[in-house]
């Protein structure tokens, strides 16, 4: 499991170590089952606090990514289909707010940027 820290981003640590872990579940380059580093190894490894790991691996567990099990550590969570439709819904969203802001910055109206779209559909 690789996760790049970016101290110049505006995103807190934990958030990226989030981000970054879901993108390796949804991308299957964790699988189901997967044990993940422990709390203090990925502290020490990424040179963190412990304190920020376990927020981040919190967080995934919250979100249904990882579950724990007491005495053994975190382990990637099987994937719940209804889970990943939503998460890509998400991704899908935001890159359509950016291409709106995008469009309105040189703009197009709303009417361009659906045709847009439509040619787009259409070649898929």
């Amino acid at each position: 499991m690789t996760i790049l820290l970016d101290n110049q981003s505006g995103e807190p640590i934990y958030r990226q170590i989030v981000e970054q872990i879901k993108a390796q579940i949804l991308s299957g380059e964790l699988l189901p089952d997967t044990a993940l580093p422990s709390i203090r190894n990925l502290a020490k490894d990424l040179r963190i606090s412990v304190i920020t790991t376990k927020r981040a691996y919190d967080e995934l567990e919250q979100e249904g990514f990882v579950y724990t099990m007491a005495g053994k550590g975190c382990f990637v969570a099987p994937l719940n289909l209804q889970l990943l439709r939503e998460e890509h819904f998400k991704q899908v969203e935001a890159h359509l707010q950016e291409a709106v802001r995008l469009a309105a910055a040189c703009g197009l109206t709303g009417e361009e940027l659906l045709e847009m779209l439509r040619i787009l559909l259409q070649e898929e």
